[in-house]
């Protein structure tokens, strides 16, 4: 029934925009299509009726990702623009519909009629006031019995969206909602790169490190009209987009844990290098003094890849370039890092000459086990963490060329 009366006033005469209008079309609502034959339809003529009441000049994009229904059928029939996308995934189609999207906003959202498109001149009008990206947030506006998984709603959604916010502390309040809205030429200035549903996601991230102009408003979803599962497969996505917050984020991939661990192995081999140390009735010796030197180790190799990992997303567009990480490497140079490199490399080989002197003091026999490997241990630390830190220092020098 309401598709039918959605219908009827498509086919009124008020329904076409005059030939100035077309020409200087200010909206654009994309849709990624992949055999939405059930839903279609009633989303392409809520999102056209949307834009006639309020006014805007418009139009109503459908990026058909290989449908092997009736899907493009109906689409041309309701007088939308149907792009064909080939490349297979949720990113690809969005991409290539935006991609051909003549208007200055573009408000995307899935054709599965579980979006209210009537809510697009709420976009709009955030958009018109200065907004670069719009978000809906499902939570504010209000979600339908049976429209999200428990699991979804409850924890799956509000844990990723947390992480969002802590990882690039942004303000977005509903990392997945998939009806927004944003400037056409924000959207070149993101770069997005990814094809699959973490495209989404992306625009989140780019749009928070690249501090533009994010507004939220409240819409609300509804459980689909289709009759077959949706694409969304709950483990699977939620690690890609764990996966994707990680990889674009090297300071807690990398960095943080990092910095703990070297932390922690240093307290711990200072705790004990003096002597063996007690607690309870559980004795620490140079056994556990082994592991804090691989603390060591390991986070000073955590702090070098987050290092590598932001230069070279720097230098491949992936994210935006960090004011920072420019002043620190104004002093932190090759010269610097061989510097300390060598020093290290010296205290090693220093330690281990002081080392082999106490065992031929012993006429090379049996030593103090003990007290030996107090010095060797720190001995072969240092000797390893020069090198590193030496190796390390051209490498980042490398990278840092083409910044250059």
């Amino acid at each position: 029934m309401v598709a039918g009366a959605l219908r009827a006033e498509a086919d009124s005469p008020a329904a076409e925009l005059p030939v100035e209008e077309v020409k200087t079309i200010e909206v654009s609502v994309v849709m990624p299509c992949l055999n939405e034959a059930e839903t279609l339809e009633i989303c392409i003529l809520k999102a056209q009726r949307a834009l006639r009441e309020a006014n805007i000049a418009g139009e109503v994009v459908i990026a058909d990702n290989g449908s092997t229904d009736s899907s493009v059928e109906i689409a041309e029939r309701l007088g939308a623009r149907v792009v064909n996308v080939r490349a297979k995934g949720y990113g690809n189609a969005l991409m290539g519909g935006i991609e051909v999207a003549r208007g200055e906003y573009v408000v995307m959202g899935d054709a599965d009629d579980s979006y209210d498109f009537g809510h697009v001149p709420r976009f709009v009008e955030q958009l018109r006031n200065g907004a670069d990206v719009v978000m809906g947030n499902r939570f504010r506006g209000g979600i339908q019995k049976d429209a999200m998984p428990a699991l979804h709603r409850y924890f799956g959604n509000p844990a990723l969206t947390g992480l969002g916010r802590i990882f690039f502390r942004s303000s977005v309040g509903d990392f997945y909602c998939g009806l927004r809205g944003f400037r056409k030429d924000a959207y070149r200035q993101m770069a997005l790169r990814t094809t699959g549903m973490e495209f989404a996601t992306e625009m989140v991230v780019k749009a928070t490190l690249l501090q533009l102009r994010i507004v939220e408003v409240p819409t609300t979803l509804s459980p689909d009209g289709r009759n077959r599962p949706p694409h969304l497969r709950t483990w699977r996505d939620g690690w890609r987009t764990l996966r994707f917050f990680l990889l674009y984020s090297p300071r807690w991939l990398f960095l943080y844990p990092g910095i703990a661990l070297m932390l922690v192995g240093t307290a711990l081999g200072l705790w004990l290098l003096p002597s063996a140390r007690t607690v309870g009735r559980v004795t620490f010796d140079v056994h556990t003094l082994v592991y804090a030197a691989v603390f060591v180790l390991l986070g000073f190799q955590a702090i070098a890849f987050a290092c590598f990992t932001k230069i070279f997303a720097i230098s491949e567009g992936l994210l935006p370039p960090d004011a920072a990480l420019d002043r620190l490497f104004r002093y932190v140079t090759l010269e610097v890092g061989l510097a300390v490199g060598t020093g290290l490399t010296i205290v090693g080989f220093g330690a281990s000459l002081y080392a082999i002197s106490s065992w031929g003091a012993q006429h090379f026999g049996m030593l103090n086990y003990s007290r030996t490997m107090r010095i060797v241990i720190p001995a072969a630390l240092c000797l390893t963490l020069g090198a590193q830190t030496i190796f390390t220092s051209f490498f980042l020098s490398v990278l840092g060329m083409r910044r250059k």
